[in-house]
């Protein structure tokens, strides 16, 4: 794949990627481009081109890394217009379109089953509203006063990153449910649908937290402090193992997970010590691909390790 550069045409970045359509339209660019190039299209919509070329660069490219020099010549303020669009996209269409496939997939699922699964994907819900009304509300106002040179006392970008959690990891475990753990009375082709969901979703939203992580923070460092800025180290994921069975003392120790313990209760109930306890937490997650007590319940409940009704 070619460089992308502002004076190719629109059409070429699409046909290069087509989720670069998304992007663009998020950015107020519609599918009508004709043959206009991405510096006319960006003039027309009032969008800076090296700005939109970066943000196209993070969805095309896994091994992207913004120069200094890409950071410099783009606008955050277009950044900003871009992460506020992505937020509305999420929870009114995305969301929207996973929780009706999840609805649908359920039905020939016993009502113990539907209401454990739809109480960790509602869930998961709530905590990206609320990690994304945290944007809206703090984040992005305090960087629009910086953009016009109005500092605000009582916050920074710094505290963004202390805030700023990981909305990836308990998607990942609802995804590892829906391929592994759902009862086969489940329609195969709804359950496709679903995880084809659930995979795009993923994607986008790593390559959101990527732009805020590696393009919004060491911008917006700049602005508060240009002789302070330093850009936030990229942190690679773990690579997941491959599913393994669970051995009878782990099938016990994910019982206890379930049902509530600290590792100390987990120790004492099984006459094991501390230590040997985290072992098996970790092999669990290494051979279930969940890392979140949540999905480890509904796990543990889907597998029939565990009553619903024992943990209410």
């Amino acid at each position: 794949m070619d460089k992308f550069t502002s004076d190719m045409k629109v059409a070429a970045l699409v046909g290069a990627n087509y989720r670069l359509l998304g992007v663009l339209a998020r950015l107020g660019i519609d599918g009508c481009f004709g043959e206009k190039t991405v510096s006319e299209v960006c003039l027309q919509c009032g969008l800076d081109p090296d700005t939109v070329i970066l943000l196209c660069e993070v969805y095309s490219r896994p091994d992207f890394k913004p120069t200094p020099e890409m950071l410099h010549h783009s606008h955050v303020g277009d950044i900003l217009r871009y992460l506020h669009q992505s937020h509305d996209y999420y929870l009114s269409r995305a969301m929207v379109e996973m929780d009706a496939a999840v609805s649908q997939l359920l039905e020939p699922c016993s009502a113990s089953q539907r209401k454990v699964v739809l109480d960790f994907f509602q869930g998961y819900k709530v905590e990206l509203e609320r990690h994304f009304a945290f944007e809206e509300q703090e984040v992005i106002p305090y960087v629009q006063d910086l953009i016009i040179g109005r500092q605000r006392s009582g916050f920074c970008i710094d505290r963004f990153e202390e805030n700023h959690s990981n909305i990836d990891e308990k998607l990942e475990d609802f995804k590892n449910l829906v391929m592994k753990s759902l009862p086969p009375v489940c329609d195969n082709r709804m359950r496709i649908e679903l995880l084809l969901h659930v995979f795009v979703l993923q994607e986008d939203l790593q390559c959101h937290t990527y732009i805020e992580d590696n393009i919004l923070v060491p911008m917006v460092r700049l602005l508060e402090n240009p002789q302070l800025a330093r850009p936030r180290p990229h942190v690679q994921e773990e690579a997941s193992g491959e599913r393994q069975e669970l051995s009878e003392r782990e099938k016990e120790i994910l019982v206890s997970v379930a049902q509530g313990l600290l590792n100390k209760e987990i120790a004492d109930k099984h006459h094991i010590s501390i230590n040997t306890v985290i072992t098996h937490r970790k092999n669990i997650t290494r051979k279930t691909g969940i890392k979140t007590v949540p999905g480890l319940t509904v796990y543990a409940i889907l597998n029939n390790l565990i009553d619903i009704n024992s943990i209410e």
